[in-house]
């Protein structure tokens, strides 16, 4: 019970790790409290209390009494870009919780995350400005989400692939690598299909896609893919739009067409708090969306018309699950 009170320290202290570039420094070799509080350019007294902190949550280790090294934590969570990109970004959600009850009782939204996710308030708007720091963060937190996605399904079964709200293609880039005989192309708002256009160009990737710009809530998505994937954006979005997805997506893909699902999800064993407590309360201060399961998702894909839908196993759930569904 005391860990759930004191978690918030835990969180803040990783994110001050982040912020001052402990683990980087650590990662080049050991360092005494003098030479590190002079690199991060904080006072002797206040860099201790930080590494004792960090030591506690195996992110730092002392080795005598004044030197300390990278611990075992430390290394796993400098290593992963995209969970270091997410403790940086969470100083959004941290200013949005300040007031639980209050963000609570005004209905989600109106704060910074609300404000940093232009789409969760103003659907189908964005400049390449209001874009860049979202689509970013995606980026740099998809390359393991992909892997267990392209590990757990088999896409060389299909000839052409369409992802819906791909961002900065991070994903499609992950499964051009992998199944290179797939036709792929991709759909997003205008500002960001131009940013995974450069991403998709400077890889030598930009005959291989193709690149659709508008909104999947105004405009008519693509034809012609026996398969289209939505990774990580049903459950950005509240029930009668994310319906609405669905069936624009039911009405695009030809019959015995697949639609593949992979976000994490409500209710997933051993994963409970990632999906109500962490995702619930996110999704409300973005200002839209919810965190569904597995069984909510199947009923909406029978609502839109989908036939018949299953659960694919991944390796990491906490992480990813995928449904499939057929037309």
């Amino acid at each position: 019970m005391f860990d759930l009170v004191a978690g918030f320290t835990y969180s803040q202290t990783i994110a001050a790790c982040v912020e001052l570039g402990l683990l980087e420094l650590l990662a080049a070799g050991p360092l005494s409290v003098a030479e590190i509080a002079a690199r991060l350019d904080v006072p002797v007294e206040g860099t201790e209390r930080l590494l004792r902190a960090a030591a506690a949550l195996k992110l730092t280790e002392r080795l005598d009494a004044s030197r300390w090294a990278l611990g075992a934590d430390g290394a796993a969570l400098r290593g992963n870009q995209g969970i270091v990109e997410m403790v940086a970004h969470h100083r959004l959600l941290y200013a949005d919780l300040a007031d639980p009850v209050g963000l609570l009782r005004r209905g989600g939204g109106g704060g910074q995350l609300a404000h940093y996710w232009t789409y969760a308030e103003r659907s189908g708007e964005g400049d390449g400005e209001d874009v860049a720091a979202y689509s970013r963060l995606m980026a740099a937190s998809q390359p393991l989400v992909a892997q267990h996605i392209l590990d757990s399904y088999g896409f060389a079964q299909h000839r052409r692939m369409l992802d819906v709200g791909g961002g900065e293609a991070r994903f499609i880039r992950a499964v051009a690598a992998r199944v290179p005989g797939l036709a792929l192309s991709m759909f997003d708002l205008p500002a960001v299909g131009a940013r995974a256009k450069a991403a998709l160009v400077a890889e030598g990737l930009g005959d291989r896609v193709d690149i659709f710009g508008g909104s999947f809530f105004d405009d008519p998505l693509p034809t012609g893919h026996d398969l289209i994937t939505l990774v990580r954006v049903l459950h950005d979005h509240d029930d009668a739009p994310a319906l609405a997805l669905l069936r624009a997506i039911h009405a695009a893909l030809p019959p015995g067409g697949t639609l593949l699902i992979a976000e994490p999800m409500a209710g997933t064993r051993g994963a409970e708090r990632s999906g109500d407590a962490y995702f619930g309360l996110y999704l409300w201060a973005m200002g839209s969306g919810r965190p569904r399961t597995a069984t909510e998702i199947r009923a909406m894909l029978r609502a839109a018309g989908f036939t018949s839908s299953r659960l694919v196993s991944t390796a990491l759930p906490l992480t990813v699950r995928i449904i499939t569904a057929t037309r």
